[in-house]
């Protein structure tokens, strides 16, 4: 019996794990899962699947959570450091699928036990890439690609020879306001950009869709994830969102992945893995889908593409600055703080004002990410 790990269990992706942990509940041991406000979820996760351990990352949740608890033997706990206590739990395989920065140290924490960790939280490896795989590489961990777009090319370079890879292009379906003029971006509601064309996902990576920062990150987790450099990384607006990523080589063949819109494809890939094991989901029919588009991105629509390359030309803790003024721009947005063409313009300022040349450790990591937030709040608080 594999003893299994959900961070994020009551976002979109840990819904989508524990759907398909629960169609062969006896094949798995739930030992912790974690959430944020969503006490009633989280609650009734632990329950059903009988986890050791319930973790919100809040404190002030955590007599709501134990009250829910109550009489079901399931331990209970709150706050960042019990999410890394958490993670130092043992388990064979671990979902990290916590958004933004905090999911950084619960995922280290995993990789020093061991454990697989299939990784959906984006911000790992665009804020300290050479610190995750130093980390795996150092405890004999294995980190598999849980984003539809890198579990594409892990899958598409099964048997391969990296060294014989020309290009990788990662698909995207341009978010919600593809046909937009450009003139009325800066108009956009946050209603209007909480609404993607394809996927149901949280509202927060919903608008990073829209703006394209998601994809500006996927970038960047590829050239850490496959050590490929950024000159063979292509993004292509793909609408129908159904082949996830290609992969060119030196002999002119590209390998297409191709599947439906639905996460659980590249969870149960990753929970599965090395097997193929029967997953839920929709099995295409090609003629009715009829056909396929691409596009190049426009890059006046989508600045942070352009932000994406100047992290990997400055390399170093680039990353962690471009992450932290992106978490801070978006929550700009969320709060009416400033439109949603300007979350690419603080960004933009934030990372002009450089980066100190440190070493990549987890404290300095998360000192940069403290300083940036400063400095993106007063740039707004400034007006742009």
């Amino acid at each position: 019996m594999r003893r299994i790990s959900v961070f994020g269990a009551t976002g979109s992706i840990g819904v989508n794990t524990l759907d398909l942990i629960g169609r062969d509940a006896d094949a798995f041991q739930v030992v912790a899962l974690t959430g944020g406000r969503n006490i009633d979820l989280l609650a009734h996760q632990a329950r059903k699947f009988k986890a050791e351990i319930a973790v919100t990352a809040f404190d002030d949740q955590y007599d709501a959570l134990k009250q829910a608890l109550s009489g079901s033997g399931v331990k209970v706990a709150a706050g960042n450091a019990a999410l890394a206590d958490a993670a130092a739990r043992h388990a064979d395989w671990v979902m990290n699928a916590i958004i933004g920065a905090a999911g950084l140290k619960p995922g280290l924490r995993a990789l020093e036990q061991g454990a697989t960790l299939a990784l959906a939280n984006k911000e790992s490896l665009v804020t300290a890439g050479a610190l995750i795989k130093e980390t795996a590489a150092k405890y004999g961990a294995r980190i598999l690609p849980v984003d539809s777009e890198h579990s594409a090319i892990f899958q598409a370079l099964v048997g391969e020879d990296i060294s014989a890879v020309e290009r990788i292009i990662i698909t995207a379906s341009g978010g919600a306001f593809r046909d937009w003029p450009l003139k009325d971006l800066q108009k956009a509601t946050l209603a209007q950009a909480s609404s993607h064309p394809n996927w149901d996902m949280g509202q927060r990576i919903t608008i990073d869709s829209a703006s394209m920062f998601n994809k500006a990150m996927e970038v960047i987790e590829t050239n850490e994830y496959f050590d490929i450099s950024p000159d063979q990384i292509e993004v292509i607006i793909h609408r129908q969102s159904l082949i996830h990523a290609l992969v060119g080589f030196n002999d002119g063949a590209i390998m297409a992945h191709i599947g439906p819109s639905d996460m659980r494809h590249a969870i149960g890939y990753a929970l599965n893995w090395p097997d193929r094991r029967h997953v839920p989901v929709e099995r295409l029919d090609f003629a009715a889908i009829g056909k396929l588009e691409f596009a190049t991105p426009d890059d006046a629509r989508y600045p942070a593409l352009a932000l994406a390359r100047q992290v990997m030309a400055e390399g170093g803790l680039t990353g962690a600055v471009f992450n932290a003024a992106k978490e801070a721009a978006l929550d700009a947005f969320i709060d009416g703080r400033i439109g949603f063409t300007q979350m690419a313009q603080v960004v933009e300022k934030v990372m002009g004002q450089g980066c100190d040349k440190v070493t990549m450790t987890l404290d300095n990591i998360v000192q940069t990410d403290h300083m940036t937030r400063i400095r993106a709040f007063e740039i707004i608080k400034a007006g742009l």
